[in-house]
């Protein structure tokens, strides 16, 4: 079958099915946002409207399928290159992957560097993921697509939001006694700005595939199909909250991204409560809809039966469950849909269960997850529900030892399953076109296991000899996908691998606010030695500076922050130039290093409309350092320098010279210096389209003609000298 009638038959299945989809039965279906239960109410006509809107797709779509495959053939008589595939691989490390390539442990990765292209790729300031990501995707540099870190501040509250989208609550209410109902929906807000490639290839009639790739949330519509990626939330409206049960006396409360809840007895079984969305009925006591669990032990088996929302599943001692679908029911017939998998962690003394956070049903989206937003009901009945949270794999239960090293792993490489198959339904099906993905994986396990490549990390394993074949296990197995996408290639094909960013150790933590504080910068209210998390003890009135986020100072700008009092002018470039100073020789007692390599005005880094959102400063840690946790969530508070004894022990907001990403190409890509901006504006000119003169990266020189893939194994010439 031909390359177009392939395509043709896969749109016109997706008609079929959309078809199919909408006689079966709907309930009404919302947005849970932090504080925003009550979108569950705003959106009960969405039902009947994408009923109305899908039905107007079916009638007019194979006229405009016969219109876009013109559009298409006369795109693509510009075209270098029919189709291009970019693979994503979050954090991998050019060092790491020089390593393992000269030992001959990344076959496919090799053979890429021999008949291609292997190079250092150069990262964002700072190199965190929404920002290089989002640069990766609009070819700009921050300014003008005002991503700067995983935060962004309220200056009116001083209080922290995601930086890619922010949901907007109704300002109206209607009250009925205890009730209330709001007069109108939540509005989900994308703060990444300027046009994604992708955006462009689509108005030229070359059809895309985008999976999983950061800063995509909410899903604009494009010619092409979206799932989006980082920042999607779960039902809760958070990043992903964990729920853990136990029937241990004295547990409860919440942590660092879940809470802690018991399990009580009654006639022989351990009940407990499963927090939801918010209640949408009610807006002054905000209480969670939530759902019963029943757990059953069987201590002899070392099993249980665990029943929730009516659905019974039976665990071993040590086992996840497949994904349960969950139906949280408010007032007047209105549901929100969900769905979790539960681990059984011990049956005896105690019984303890793991509730991972509860995602989005891509099958029932409670929001848009994708374009076309039937995309992801799409791939469901295809394959089964998968795992729709921005940051699924979870971190905060290692972080906090609810779940151990074996079970995170396997939480990973389930989600990289699925990932995996979604990739490559979606590679089959793009025969012309983009393709574009990426996979999480590398850069969460990194986080959590680089302690276990330095045997004296601080937070090395402890009574037990670190194993290192954990990351090196990861990249063979991210190698062997790789070979895999370029079995499937063909020879035609242009065929990226990528990283936004690389990795280093994180092992001494700077607390930028209790500095702050220290030095005078940033002062307490009266009475308070400390303040807790997101500035609650903080006197503004006194405050000049204040750091948020990773990587972020913020000057208390008077006119820009709503108790600002720093004046505008030669006052504020004064304290820039005086906290520069002062921070760019600070030398940690502890260690004896320099611990910031380098600060970085915005003023001097970032170019375009949105650079006053930026924060003042943006510190380049030197490797090894970080900002420390009780900084990032605005506490102030502990020693200005310690120890990093978390499992989290690698990382990469440090200074973007440290931590460039990789590039692998099957052709060769020529020139000296290639930069993650670089991707958006090379592949439209392999297009054949023009490249907007507002970006900022520049295209590559690539020589499509394809190198003789040598038989045998490849020994890869890396350009590093060092492990």
């Amino acid at each position: 079958m031909s390359a177009r009638s392939t395509r043709r038959t896969f749109r016109l299945s997706c008609y079929v099915l959309l078809l199919g989809l909408l006689l079966l039965p709907q309930a009404a279906n919302a947005y849970i946002g932090p504080g925003a239960g009550f979108a569950l109410f705003s959106s009960f006509l969405t039902v009947p409207l994408a009923f109305l809107s899908a039905l107007i797709v079916l009638l007019t779509g194979p006229v405009r399928l016969l219109v876009s495959i013109g559009h298409s053939r006369k795109a693509l008589k510009k075209a270098r290159v029919e189709r291009v595939i970019v693979v994503g691989f979050d954090g991998m490390d050019p060092e790491l992957a020089a390593r393992w390539m000269r030992q001959g442990k990344l076959p496919h990765l090799a053979r890429l560097a021999k008949i291609g292209t292997f190079r250092p790729l150069a990262t964002t300031h700072p190199p965190i993921g929404p920002v290089a990501w989002s640069t990766f995707l609009t070819g700009v540099n921050p300014g003008k697509h005002n991503i700067y870190d995983i935060l962004s501040r309220d200056r009116h509250t001083y209080l922290p939001f995601p930086s890619t989208a922010r949901v907007l609550t109704p300002r109206r209410w209607l009250r009925m006694g205890w009730r209330a109902i709001p007069m109108g929906g939540s509005e989900i807000k994308a703060l990444r700005k300027s046009k994604p490639f992708w955006h462009y290839l689509g108005e030229a009639g070359v059809f895309s595939s985008v999976l999983r790739v950061p800063a995509t949330f909410p899903p604009e519509p494009f010619s092409g199909v979206l799932l989006s990626g980082m920042a999607v939330p779960d039902l809760r409206g958070s990043q992903g909250t964990f729920s853990f049960f136990s029937s241990r006396e004295g547990t409860g409360g919440k942590l660092e991204g879940g809470v802690l809840l018991p399990l009580i007895p009654q006639d022989g079984v351990l009940c407990g409560e499963l927090p939801g969305p918010e209640n949408p009925f009610s807006e002054q006591d905000n209480r969670d809809l939530s759902l019963p669990l029943r757990i059953r032990p069987d201590v002899v088996r070392r099993r249980a039966q665990i029943e929730i929302d009516g659905k019974r599943t039976i665990l071993r001692q040590g086992e996840y469950s497949g994904w349960i679908s969950l139906r949280f029911r408010a007032r007047y017939g209105i549901c929100a849909y969900g769905m979790c998998r539960i681990y059984l962690r011990s049956v005896q003394p105690d019984v303890e269960l793991y509730i991972s956070p509860l995602q989005i049903d891509p099958l029932r989206p409670a929001l848009p997850i994708s374009h076309p937003f039937d995309y992801s009901i799409y791939l469901g009945k295809l394959y089964g529900p998968f795992s729709t949270l921005g940051l699924a794999e979870d971190a905060w239960a290692l972080h906090h030892g609810v779940l151990d090293e074996a079970a995170f792993l396997e939480q990973c490489y389930q989600i990289q399953a699925e990932r995996e198959q979604v990739f490559f339904d979606a590679l089959d099906k793009t025969r012309r076109g983009a393709c574009i993905c990426v996979f999480d994986i590398t850069d969460r396990v990194q986080h959590m296991f680089w302690r276990h490549l330095e045997p004296h990390h601080p937070a090395a394993p402890k009574g037990e000899p670190p194993d290192s074949s954990i990351i090196e296990t990861l990249y063979q197995r991210t190698d062997a996908l790789v070979g895999r996408v370029l079995d499937r290639a063909g020879a035609d094909a242009l065929v990226l691998v990528v990283s936004a960013h690389g990795f280093k150790s994180f092992r001494r933590a700077f607390n930028v606010n209790a500095w702050l504080h220290h030095e005078g910068y940033l002062s307490l209210v009266s009475g308070s030695t400390v303040s807790e998390p997101w500035f609650r003890h903080v006197d503004w009135q006194r405050t000049r500076a204040y750091g948020m986020g990773l990587n972020g100072i913020y000057l208390n700008l008077a006119g820009r922050e709503r108790h600002g009092i720093v004046q505008p002018g030669k006052e504020a470039d004064a304290l820039l130039a005086e906290l520069r100073e002062k921070l760019g020789s600070m030398t940690d007692p502890g260690s004896g290093q320099v611990a910031i390599r380098e600060l970085f005005d915005r003023r001097e880094i970032y170019d375009g409309p949105y650079g006053e959102n930026a924060p003042d400063l943006i510190v380049g840690y030197t490797s090894g350092y970080r900002a420390a946790w009780e900084s990032v969530n605005g506490s102030v508070q502990g020693e200005v320098f310690f120890d990093n004894t978390h499992p989290w022990s690698g990382d990469h907001c440090i200074h973007p010279q440290d931590v460039p990403g990789v590039l692998f190409a099957n052709r060769a890509i020529l020139g000296e210096r290639h930069s993650i901006a670089d991707i958006a504006p090379t592949l439209l000119q392999l297009f054949g389209i023009p490249v907007p003169r507002h970006m900022d990266g520049r295209p590559w020189t690539v020589r499509m003609e394809p190198t003789p893939v040598p038989a045998g194994p490849v020994a890869a010439t890396a350009p590093f000298a060092g492990d």
